[in-house]
């Protein structure tokens, strides 16, 4: 993307109205190895004013133990403030957190996390980020792509609920619906129209403190930082917050049941995400359209269900969160197998993530749990 007023060339002279030089910023990402943008502000970056200690509560999570597939019925936690202190963790292990929030307030500071990047999911809501490189609008059922170190905020224009996933390292496009160049192949379920970056306006030039919560590996602190970040004449580069909205994903189907790559979204270091929308079903006269019994025996499984007719799963509801965990076979309900034949489409919109390390349960998942659910594969008794 590219967007604003730029030099010919990079890192060379590039001067204000007034005579003085912009101030050329590069945001990289694994050092200089991976995606980066530049970016041209009317002051430095650097100014800053104060750094003081951020006292941020770390996740308490606890293994699943005993280890079985459980039920977490997360709008049932309780969540406030804005997009960034309303976060509940549910789970968590070293590669990725995985948290619930629920918010209205707008926030007051801007947020940098350096950990990883950070994939946010829009179950209901609108609003829009404030970001240096622009402004970026969201709707439900948008998915955020957020870069490590992207410095933003978030302004709700209605109540907000999300499904926050903070990674260890980049979320991409996973790299079978690209070609050799980069492009998104003919067979992708979407195509780079479908995204949607950030818009950039009239730079901040307001001076003043500014506040900045930067959440780092280890370490957090507050900077209070002299010009308004959004002070960004232009920018251009591969490294930047984007949405993409699951109305536009054109699901792949098949004669047969498609296992759940078959509807994969984006990629993480050790998970890998995918989403189950609108749909028609499979062909063969004797498909039987829910999933078969599997086991997972390399990864957790977790399902966030936002919306529809969950056809092989009773008892989940909005919000809920199924953990089918590696070593527990799990699959369809005893009775929906049978119901669903027939059927040619589905309504139902969930989201997903495979983790390739166990998953540790947090105290407020724990708070919520349906702690019956690992028995709902158990035949019903017949009726007397």
């Amino acid at each position: 993307m590219r967007a604003g007023s730029l030099p010919p060339k990079r890192h060379i002279q590039f001067r204000r109205p007034d005579g003085g030089l912009y101030a050329e910023e590069l945001l990289s990402t694994q050092g200089f190895e991976s995606v980066y943008s530049l970016l041209y502000h009317l002051h430095p970056p650097t100014a800053t004013l104060d750094v003081r200690s951020w006292d941020r509560p770390r996740p308490r999570l606890q293994p699943n133990e005993p280890l079985r597939n459980r039920h977490f019925r997360t709008a049932r936690i309780a969540t406030s403030g804005d997009a960034v202190s309303a976060r509940v963790p549910v789970l968590g292990n070293a590669d990725v957190t995985i948290a619930v929030a629920e918010f209205s307030d707008p926030m007051p500071y801007f947020y940098r996390n350096v950990r990883g990047d950070e994939l946010l999911f829009v179950h209901r809501g609108s609003g829009h980020l404030e970001t240096p490189l622009g402004r970026l609008d969201y709707r439900p059922h948008d998915y955020l792509v957020i870069p490590v170190g992207t410095t933003y905020r978030v302004h709700p224009s209605e109540t907000t609920r999300m499904l926050v996933h903070e990674t260890s390292g980049p979320v991409r496009v996973p790299r079978k619906y690209r070609n050799e160049c980069g492009q998104l192949a003919e067979h992708a379920p979407y195509y780079e129209r479908d995204f949607r970056g950030p818009i950039l306006g009239e730079p901040n030039s307001e001076d003043g403190a500014f506040e900045i919560r930067v959440a780092g590996k280890e370490r957090n602190a507050i900077y209070t930082v002299a010009h308004h970040p959004c002070d960004v004449v232009g920018w251009d580069g591969y490294c930047y917050p984007y949405a993409f909205n699951l109305d536009e994903f054109a699901p792949i189907t098949g004669k047969l049941h498609q296992p759940p790559p078959a509807h994969a979204t984006f990629e993480a270091p050790a998970a890998a995400f995918c989403a189950f929308v609108p749909r028609l079903f499979d062909y063969h006269p004797l498909a039987i359209p829910v999933p078969y019994n599997h086991s997972s025996v390399d990864c957790d499984e977790v399902l966030y269900y936002v919306s529809g007719n969950f056809m092989s799963r009773r008892g989940v509801e909005e919000g809920s969160i199924t953990l089918h965990t590696a070593g527990a076979p799990h699959g369809p309900q005893p009775g929906t197998v049978e119901q669903s034949i027939g059927k040619k489409s589905t309504d139902e919109i969930a989201v997903m993530i495979d983790t390739f390390a166990p998953l540790h349960i947090a105290a407020a998942a724990s708070d919520a749990e349906d702690e019956g659910y690992y028995r709902s594969w158990l035949e019903a008794p017949a009726a007397t």
